[in-house]
C-alpha cells in the first residue's frame, strides 16, 4: 500500500508539473503572438491591454494596465454595471400620467393632468397617444385644469457642457431630462426652391414641449381641456391614470449594443436619483459610480468618470479598472446575464456586427466598443473552444493609422486568443 501512495504522489506531482509547464508554454505563445500583432502599430500609438482568465485568476497578457487612457464608450460599462447593481434588471424606468382628481368616473378630471418622467428615455409620441386612448377608454371627456409637464426627477441641467467643467465635446446631445419624448428631438419641415426637407432638431424645453404636445393631442382626440400647458411639479397624493415604461435589462441592451449616448446619459442621472432619493444630477451619479468601484475592490488609481456615455475626453480609465469591472460582473450571479446580454456580439449585432466575421471569434466575443477621434477601445468576454472564458480589454490612443486600422489590430488579438487558448 505505501508503494501505491508513492506512485499516486509521483503521478500527481508530474501531472501538476506538466500542467504548469504547459501553462507557461501557452502563455509564452500568447505573449509572442500578441506582441507580433502589436509590432504593426505606429510607434506613436499608446496601448493598454489586459487579458485575464477570471476562473483561474491567471493574467495571460498585460501591457500598461495601470496607465490612464481615454475609454470612449467603454465608460458605458461603468454606467450599466452600476445601474444593475443599484436597481436590478427588473427595475422599471417609467413615464406616468397622473391627476389630482380622486374621482374620474364622472368623465371629467376636475383639476390638472400631469405628465411626469422618471428617466424613461425611450418614451415616444406613440406612447403618449396610447395614454390618451386609455383616458378615452376610461370615459374622460373633459379636463378642467392645466396640462403640466414634470421632469423634476432630474435637475434642469440639460447640457453636458454645464456639468462638465471646460467640456468641449465633439458629440452634441439633445437635452438630458427625466421627461423625454422621441429622444428629445422633433422633425421640422422647411421649403427651399419648392422642395420640402425634414430636419431633426433638439427640443429646447422638454417638460414644456411634452405638456404642449399632450394638450394638442388631447384636443385633437376630442377631449376638452380648460386651461393651457406649462411645466411644473406634480403634487403628492395624485392618482396614476396611465404608465409606460421599460425594464432596465431591456434599456441597457439598447444602450450598450448600439452605444447610444443619449440613453446612457439619461441612465447616468437615473442612477443619481435612485441612489440619493433626491433629484438625479451628475454629482450623485458620479458618486454612485465611485462607490461601485470602491465597494467592489476594482482598481481605481488613474480612473476618473465624469459622464455616463464616454464622449467626454475628461473620462480617464485604466484597462485594469475595466478588467476589474468585467471580473466583478462575471461573478455577480444576480446581474451577470443581464449585463452579458447587453453587450454586442462579434459578427452578429450592435457595434460589433461587422467585426470578426468568418473568424473563430465570431459569435464568441461579447463586448463593448468605444471610438473618439484618436481613440479606439474594446472590452468584453471571449468564450473559447476549450470552454474557458477570457476577459479582454484593449485601449489605443493614436495619431497615425486611423480607427479602422486599430480596430483590426484589436480583432486580430481577440481572434488569436481564441485560437491559442485551445
Amino acid at each position: 500500500m505505501p508503494g501505491y501512495f508513492m506512485r499516486l504522489f509521483r503521478f500527481l506531482f508530474f501531472f501538476l508539473l506538466f500542467s504548469l509547464t504547459l501553462s507557461a508554454s501557452s502563455k509564452e505563445e500568447i505573449k509572442n503572438k500578441i506582441e507580433n500583432i502589436l509590432s504593426r502599430l505606429p510607434f506613436t500609438t499608446k496601448a493598454g491591454i489586459l487579458i485575464l482568465n477570471p476562473l483561474t485568476e491567471d493574467t495571460l497578457y498585460s501591457l500598461n494596465h495601470t496607465a490612464s487612457m481615454i475609454p470612449a464608450s467603454n465608460t458605458k460599462l461603468f454606467t450599466t454595471a452600476t445601474a444593475l447593481s443599484v436597481m436590478g434588471g427588473d427595475f422599471v424606468l417609467s413615464t406616468k400620467l397622473l391627476c389630482d382628481d380622486k374621482n374620474i368616473n364622472d368623465g371629467t378630471i376636475d383639476g390638472n393632468l400631469y405628465l411626469k418622467g422618471y428617466g424613461n428615455s425611450v418614451f415616444t409620441e406613440e406612447d403618449l397617444q396610447a395614454m390618451i386612448e386609455e383616458l378615452k377608454d376610461k370615459g374622460i371627456k373633459k379636463i378642467t385644469g392645466k396640462i403640466i409637464g414634470d421632469d423634476t426627477y432630474f435637475d434642469n441641467v440639460y447640457t453636458r457642457d454645464d456639468w462638465i467643467t471646460d467640456e468641449v465635446a465633439n458629440v452634441k446631445l439633445p437635452p438630458i431630462s427625466a421627461l423625454v419624448i422621441d429622444r428629445n428631438r422633433k422633425i421640422i419641415q422647411t421649403v427651399r426652391r419648392g422642395r420640402i426637407r425634414n430636419y431633426l432638431v433638439n427640443i429646447e424645453d422638454p417638460p414644456f414641449y411634452a405638456s404642449s404636445l399632450l394638450r394638442t393631442k388631447l384636443v385633437e382626440s376630442g377631449i376638452e381641456v380648460g386651461s393651457g400647458a406649462e411645466k411644473g411639479i406634480t403634487p403628492e397624493n395624485v392618482n396614476i391614470i396611465s404608465e409606460k415604461g421599460i425594464t432596465l435589462r431591456e434599456l441597457i441592451k439598447e444602450t450598450n449594443k448600439e452605444s447610444n449616448n443619449f440613453l446612457a446619459e439619461c441612465l447616468f442621472k437615473t442612477i443619481g436619483a435612485v441612489v440619493s432619493g433626491e433629484q438625479g444630477n451628475s454629482f450623485y451619479s458620479t458618486q454612485a459610480i465611485i462607490s461601485f468601484i470602491s465597494d467592489n475592490g476594482i482598481f481605481s488609481n488613474g480612473t476618473t468618470v465624469v459622464d455616463g456615455s464616454g464622449i467626454s475626453r475628461f473620462d480617464q480609465v485604466t484597462v485594469g479598472a475595466i478588467t476589474g469591472l468585467l471580473e466583478k460582473m462575471y461573478f455577480d450571479i444576480a446581474n451577470f446575464d443581464d449585463f452579458y446580454n447587453s453587450l454586442s456580439i462579434a459578427g452578429i449585432d450592435g457595434t460589433l456586427e461587422r467585426r470578426m466575421i468568418g473568424t473563430p471569434a465570431e459569435n464568441n466575443f461579447h463586448g463593448k466598443t468605444g471610438t473618439l477621434n484618436g481613440v479606439s477601445s474594446i472590452a468584453g468576454y471571449l468564450s473559447c473552444d476549450n470552454g474557458e472564458d477570457l476577459i479582454v480589454s484593449i485601449f489605443f490612443e493614436f495619431n497615425k493609422g486611423g480607427a479602422r486600422f486599430h480596430r483590426d489590430i484589436q480583432d486580430s488579438i481577440i481572434e488569436a486568443l481564441y485560437s491559442l487558448n485551445q
